[in-house]
């Protein structure tokens, strides 16, 4: 498999540091607001990267943090501090927020068929493993305490700037938006591994450390729960392109630092999701949700479709016009396959499958062409091949695209009573010769997705 390395800027072809195992970690969210539908783009494209994987054969232990402690905009300590805005403003504590956005996170995940890693670990829980590296940095002489904090010393790297080629003096204070100088300081790049001083002295959560009480900076959370689960040869670490500098950039300074020799291979980022007035956030606003597609009759897999479509380094543009055309396409294909299953024979053509399966692998395996696997599947679908063979292919392919493109839609009770009330209106009427009513009601029915077939039992319904 070849993908796009950020550490490197190309092209590379994949190579484990052990094999056929895989190491891959994933940025999680930091849980103050509903996740948007851009931060969700960089999951759907990072749960198809561990399908594929899986798919072409690697064993895929992945790890995702939780980020529910203080996270501040800048390293300058400024800004607001998300965590402690958002408990303040809905009047809980900083952990029930956490708690009850990290629920609705992966409800998120779920309707999306985003599988959840196999460990998710929150900030909160490990402590002890930042105090064990920021003594160590602070040990090696890659940290200093100044006016309360500690901080990671920059210009003790050779290669600060692996992932963004930047330069010290095109660094702008605050790294992430024009801010005052942190004049605690040695170095503009430096950055915050503990706060025991803060603006935020009614921060909630503190503990007990040797630089006194107070908590971890942002960066130091993913190296430690890195570490901790994953070990010191991590192959793929993931995340949006916004995460790239300066999150991604400290973390694989002070990772370095702290276990003496390179730490992650690859670094895999999934580009913006925008729309006509630019980058969707949180900050903004504007927060598009799950939950807003949905209220607006929009399938959540229609939009994973309309990920699917593009590829994931490629800034994609939403607007309601185009994800509701995905949901017409992923319509279609739904009814198509299920015209497939409703004439299945038999015939099963090895040759044909292998052929098939080879063109999706391939597409998947050149830096995750989603585009032209989805290519492949529509081809199947046209495809003059037995309907047996189409229909192991799709059940494959949605191993990784996991469209539930097989999934029989669920009927619940009302709506089940509601059908066989309209069947026996209808029968009614064709009793009565009243076949214009007849006609009526199975148009009303197919306007709701409810189709209609009569045979010598009686009337069946499917649903479309």
């Amino acid at each position: 498999m070849k993908l796009y390395n950020t550490k490197t800027h190309q092209v590379e072809e994949l190579i484990p540091w052990n094999k056929n195992k895989i190491n891959m970690y994933t940025c999680g969210p930091t849980v103050y607001s509903y996740a948007h539908i851009g931060n969700l783009r960089t999951y759907i494209m990072e749960d198809v990267l561990e399908k594929t994987l899986n798919y072409i054969g690697y064993d895929v232990k992945r790890v995702m943090n939780i980020t529910d402690v203080g996270h501040l905009s800048s390293d300058a300590d400024t800004g607001d501090d998300k965590m402690v805005k958002s408990a303040k403003k809905e009047n809980k504590t900083v952990l029930d927020i956490a708690k009850f956005y990290t629920d609705i996170f992966f409800e998120d995940l779920k309707k999306l068929n985003i599988k959840k890693p196999e460990i998710v670990s929150p900030a909160t829980n490990n402590i002890d493993e930042y105090i064990k590296i920021i003594s160590n940095l602070l040990e090696k002489g890659f940290a200093y305490q100044s006016g309360g904090n500690v901080y990671f010393d920059t210009s003790k790297l050779d290669n600060y700037y692996v992932l963004t080629n930047h330069k010290e003096e095109e660094l702008i204070s605050g790294v992430r938006e024009s801010v005052e100088e942190d004049k605690n300081k040695k170095n503009k790049a430096d950055f915050v591994l503990w706060f025991t001083k803060s603006k935020f002295e009614d921060q909630e959560l503190k503990w007990d450390s040797p630089w006194g009480y107070g908590y971890p900076g942002w960066h130091i959370e993913c190296t430690g729960i890195s570490l901790k689960y994953l070990g010191e040869y991590l192959d793929i670490h993931c995340g949006g392109v916004d995460n790239i500098f300066p999150h991604h950039t400290n973390e694989i300074a002070q990772s370095e630092a702290f276990i003496g020799h390179p730490w992650c291979k690859y670094w895999f980022h999934v580009e913006y999701l925008n729309d006509k007035n630019g980058k969707m956030s949180k900050s903004k606003g504007d927060t598009l949700t799950v939950s807003t597609l949905e209220k607006e009759g929009i399938n959540p897999l229609s939009y994973r479709l309309f990920c699917l479509g593009s590829n994931y380094r490629n800034t994609l543009e939403f607007s309601y016009d185009s994800v509701l055309s995905a949901q017409n396409t992923y319509d279609k294909l739904v009814n198509k396959i299920k015209n497939i299953k409703d004439n299945i024979e038999n015939d099963f053509n090895k040759e044909d499958f292998e052929k098939y399966n080879g063109e999706f692998k391939k597409a998947l395996e050149n830096d995750l062409n989603t585009s032209s696997a989805l290519t492949v599947l529509y081809d199947v679908i046209k495809a003059d091949i037995s309907n047996n063979t189409k229909l192991e292919l799709i059940k494959n392919f949605d191993r990784v695209l996991s469209l539930d493109l097989l999934k029989e839609k669920e009927i619940d009770e009302e709506l089940k009573k509601y059908i066989e009330e309209k069947i026996e209106e209808r029968n009614s009427a064709k009793k009565e010769k009243n076949y214009e009513k007849a006609d009526m009601i199975r148009e009303e029915l197919l306007s709701k997705g409810i189709e209609l077939k009569d045979t010598r039992e009686g009337t069946i319904y499917n649903l479309k």
